[in-house]
């Protein structure tokens, strides 16, 4: 066999182990393309592919003698359009090269486009003229997949001799360019196919935030903006070039890893009863039990009245003021954060208040365990409801832990997980340390915090000022809650001024002086 035959099938075997090994789908194309013409001599050529069926679309452009590279993974785009399939009768388009050999998925190889009638070459020509070029011999490969419908067509044109003039493509020069169509087929089928699943993937995880978010108003879009945060975060790190983080750096496959974490944090409210997540005042479960002491208040001014001699219309307003001022409290008290000790003393004196039940029963006005949610000292949930919204992070991990990720998601129920631990192991669900967390991990601490805090679409909390949501951060940094460096990082590299631009109110975002930021080190 011919020694220069022999390298070239080599060089064929190499390059489909190159093509089979590319993860770029725009990159892996000008493999094809540029390893076509190395096989063949050719000067230039094109990678078309089937779009739905209907149409071809260039995707990659090059010649060598013209420096033109267009399309694929490089800067400039094709702008040539898409070549039709079928005409407007519904007839196949025959008339142009490559819509010929994707229709009837034959290939081609002409010797010269200026002497051949088959086709339409007026495009060909006329390019030629434009740029001063002479197109010669060209050949045409379809690409097919398994069940053998074309996906794609490789055009080459000009092969050339020794001394870089142009000759017809030769037999064997055909006979390699289809190898390599086969081999470029598998691997873009392969890369398809994985893009395809990939993006399925991110749909279905898109999808699962989307339903937590809709779960209850009182989330608003919390699983669609941590994400984007957590990614700002990620870049401006990868970007930094001095500080703790000046060696850090996360591949496209680390960041994507870290983005499906991100969509995917919150997941164990799935399993959160709904009264818990939307418990806006310390009553509230299925309804505010509120109404329920209003109506036994109500009850009560009437049996204290039936108890007096007097029952003129003084004294009935006299006992409607009185339980109704008592009721007005016990609201303001139901809706506020904090409860004050006078709160408390008057609480425990309405607690020892009785009524009379229709079976003749003396009941407490308030009931104990309306007493315990009314007493929270902060917030609105009782410690057994704490422990059951925070069992999310811990539930995120269980359902996340048991899903066959692949290896380059296997960190996805770590950096999950790990949204709500404290740098200094106070946090939950394990009491994580610093340490102990990941780096991607404590980004999305910081991510899940400032979205909370910089939220303008809660029901349940008026909109905070940029600047109060990064001093309220910076305290959370001074008490250990976050990590101190990623901290720094976010507010020297103004990711929460790019947050801003786009998710927050225009009246949110008032001057930020990072000097006086709490726990502010950086520039």
């Amino acid at each position: 066999m011919d020694t220069s035959l022999l390298d070239k099938i080599s060089q064929l075997n190499r390059i489909g182990m190159a093509l089979s090994a590319q993860t770029d789908i725009a990159a892996l194309l000008c493999e094809i393309l540029t390893s076509a013409q190395q096989l063949t001599g050719a000067d230039g050529g094109t990678f078309y592919r089937v779009i739905n069926g209907s149409q071809l679309s260039f995707d990659v452009v090059q010649n060598t003698s013209l420096n033109i590279v267009m399309g694929g993974s490089h800067p400039t785009p094709v702008p040539f359009p898409p070549i039709p399939l079928k005409l407007a009768d519904g007839k196949e388009n025959l008339s142009a090269i490559a819509s010929y050999v994707a229709n009837k998925g034959e290939t081609v190889n002409i010797e010269d486009i200026y002497f051949a009638d088959e086709f339409d070459f007026s495009g060909a020509l006329k390019f030629d003229q434009t740029v001063n070029y002479r197109t010669k011999s060209m050949l045409t490969v379809p690409l097919k997949n398994v069940d053998q419908e074309v996906i794609g067509v490789l055009q080459l044109i000009n092969s050339t001799d020794e001394n870089g003039n142009p000759i017809a493509f030769s037999n064997e020069s055909e006979s390699l360019a289809k190898s390599l169509a086969s081999q470029a087929s598998v691997a873009l089928i392969n890369r398809q196919l994985i893009e395809e699943h990939k993006q399925l993937f991110e749909s279905f995880t898109k999808l699962v935030a989307d339903a937590i978010d809709k779960k209850s108003p009182y989330t608003g879009k919390h699983c669609q903006r941590v994400p984007v945060i957590t990614m700002m975060i990620a870049e401006a790190a990868n970007k930094v070039n001095h500080g703790p983080f000046k060696n850090f750096y996360m591949n496209d496959s680390e960041q994507f890893e870290l983005e499906t974490a991100a969509w995917l944090h919150d997941c164990g409210k799935l399993t959160t009863p709904d009264y818990i997540m939307d418990k806006s005042t310390k009553l509230e479960t299925k309804y505010d039990r509120i109404e329920l002491i209003r109506t036994r208040l109500t009850l009560k001014a009437y049996q204290n009245l039936l108890l007096t001699v007097d029952r003129s219309s003084e004294t009935l307003n006299y006992q409607k003021e009185a339980y109704l001022a008592i009721f007005k409290q016990l609201a303001r008290i139901n809706s506020m954060e904090f409860l004050t000790d006078e709160d408390k003393l008057f609480l425990e004196n309405l607690s020892k208040e009785t009524y009379i039940s229709l079976e003749g029963e003396v009941l407490p006005l308030i009931t104990e365990d309306e007493l315990v949610n009314l007493t929270i000292p902060k917030g609105t949930l009782t410690d057994f409801e704490r422990e059951k919204m925070q069992d999310h992070a811990a539930m995120s991990i269980s359902m996340l832990s048991v899903l066959p990720f692949p290896k380059e998601l296997k960190n996805v129920p770590e950096y999950a997980g790990g949204h709500h631990e404290r740098v200094d192991g106070k946090g939950y669900p394990n009491q994580l340390t610093k340490e102990q967390l990941s780096v991607p991990a404590r980004m999305m601490g910081i991510a899940d915090i400032f979205e909370a805090l910089s939220a303008a679409d809660r029901p349940y909390k008026k909109a905070k000022k940029l600047s109060e949501s990064l001093k309220i951060l910076g305290f959370l940094k001074l008490e250990g809650h976050i990590d101190p460096d990623l901290f720094d990082l976010f507010v020297e590299q103004e990711v929460y001024m790019d947050y801003a631009k786009k998710y927050l109110h225009p009246e949110q975002i008032d001057e930020v002086i990072k000097a006086n930021i709490p726990g502010y080190e950086g520039k």
